[in-house]
């Protein structure tokens, strides 16, 4: 059991993993820190949180400090625990990149270093805020650890049995290898549905086409409702990756309109096809639960 869990950031992410904490009697107590006083107010109200800090001097009470705001801000919370941060202690962040997040820490935890442990819980929604909470979120889900050269062992093990104990299952990666593979698989995917939904936003007959907008542009879009601050950063963060792979994704958009100009429907086909069997192969191993090893790439 930890005796003092510390929730930087009590939303949809950190109001999870301290519901899956209560449940798994794993936090004696559980304080919240953020910049929302009526969220705050609230996750105590829901039995989310145990209390909320009165000042910063919680983080040096704290024996495991979980940072789950935008990675915009992880700079500004790292510079305020670094100095509280006491010996045995673990930190750890929930951030979607891990090359920035682990450049700050190394700039901001010196030698205490050994104490954080990068990670990330694959668990995201387009909902924000404790009221999207819930206690079941990581069942079943992954959560990936970045570890750094110098991140102690016994706090790997720390943060594996929390996020563990909320149901997740836990994967290892390096921070680079991190980027470049959420760069493609998660964060252009949200990229595309801002830009789409914008599109179609700025139109002069923008009404008249989300009236007959339907299930394929509501599935699609779904993403473009996730929160403005947190992807903002994502993408600012690993622009280098995400630069990369909008590349990749143009360069295929324009094979495929120069098979649509010139109407060439086998070609077309045989695209659509190898994505429908590649859509079916990824959710069989979803379904099997074995999800393939990710390649060794560096960003």
């Amino acid at each position: 059991m930890f005796k003092h869990v510390v929730i930087v950031g009590v939303g949809l992410i950190g109001g999870s993993f301290a519901l899956g904490l209560k449940a798994a009697g794993l936090a004696q107590r559980i304080t919240g820190v953020g910049r929302g006083a009526a969220n705050l107010k609230r996750a105590v109200e829901l039995g989310v949180i145990d209390d909320i800090a009165a000042d910063e001097s919680i983080y040096g009470e704290a024996d495991f400090i979980l940072i789950a705001t935008p990675v915009g801000q992880m700079a500004k919370v790292m510079a305020q625990v670094a100095p509280l941060l006491k010996s045995g202690a673990v930190i750890t962040d929930g951030g979607s990149t891990k090359v920035d997040v682990t450049g700050l820490a190394r700039a901001h935890f010196g030698e205490k270093l050994a104490q954080f442990v990068p990670a990330h819980p694959i668990a995201g929604a387009e909902l924000s805020g404790v009221e999207a909470a819930r206690v079941g979120l990581y069942q079943g889900k992954k959560v990936v650890i970045a570890a750094l050269p110098e991140t102690a062992p016994e706090g790997v093990e720390k943060v594996r049995a929390a996020w563990a104990a909320c149901g997740a299952k836990i994967f290892e990666m390096t921070p680079a290898q991190h980027d470049a593979t959420f760069a493609a698989v998660s964060h252009l995917p949200h990229l595309l549905a801002f830009a789409l939904v914008d599109d179609i936003a700025e139109r002069p007959e923008a009404d008249l086409l989300f009236q007959y907008a339907a299930s394929g542009f509501r599935d699609f879009t779904r993403i473009a409702a996730s929160s403005v601050e947190m992807w903002r950063d994502i993408a600012v963060a690993n622009r280098e990756a995400l630069l990369t792979e909008m590349d990749a994704y143009m360069a295929a958009l324009t094979r495929m309109r120069r098979m649509l100009a010139a109407g060439d429907g086998e070609a077309l086909a045989a695209v659509f096809a190898n994505a429908r069997h590649a859509r079916e192969a990824w959710l069989a191993s979803i379904e099997k639960n074995e999800p393939p090893a990710p390649k060794d790439h560096e960003a």
